[in-house]
């Protein structure tokens, strides 16, 4: 159900988001989009459980951050946190890998903008989010 559900976020924001640059295909498809969102999708099984609970949440620059660092136990701390580390680093080149695909590695900044507001839009309940103001509980 998770991976559905990952795969699902991931299928919207791909395809729906609507950035600054209206010439940028955000659905464009090379082997490294497809390695990173198969990448992303196998982790999420991973970190889902960390959403719900709130460890995790949302940044508002399109990436993940540990929000509540009790709600892990200490002996499981640095494995999510490395899960943390490697779903940001898919995260980033993602967004390069987007810029990149469509010819101008320059827009990466405002495709990482744009994903950052589809993931929130996209968040289930109860998931937590930061906004210039802190953390919110969607």
């Amino acid at each position: 159900m998770q991976k559905l559900w990952i795969g699902f976020l991931l299928a919207t924001t791909l395809f729906s988001a609507q950035g600054v640059y209206a010439a940028a295909d955000l659905e464009v498809n090379t082997p490294a989009i497809s390695a990173l969102k198969n990448s992303m999708q196998t982790r999420h099984t991973q970190l889902a459980a960390h959403y719900v609970s709130g460890a995790i949440g949302l940044s508002k620059d399109g990436l993940i951050a540990m929000r509540d660092a009790t709600a892990v136990p200490l002996k499981d701390r640095q494995g999510i946190n490395a899960l943390v580390a490697a779903e940001n680093n898919d995260r980033t080149a993602l967004y390069k890998e987007i810029a990149a695909s469509n010819g101008h590695p320059e827009w990466y900044g405002e495709i990482q903008n744009t994903f950052a507001g589809r993931w929130i839009d996209k968040a289930q309940a109860g998931w937590y989010y930061r906004n210039d103001g802190g953390w919110l509980k969607k």
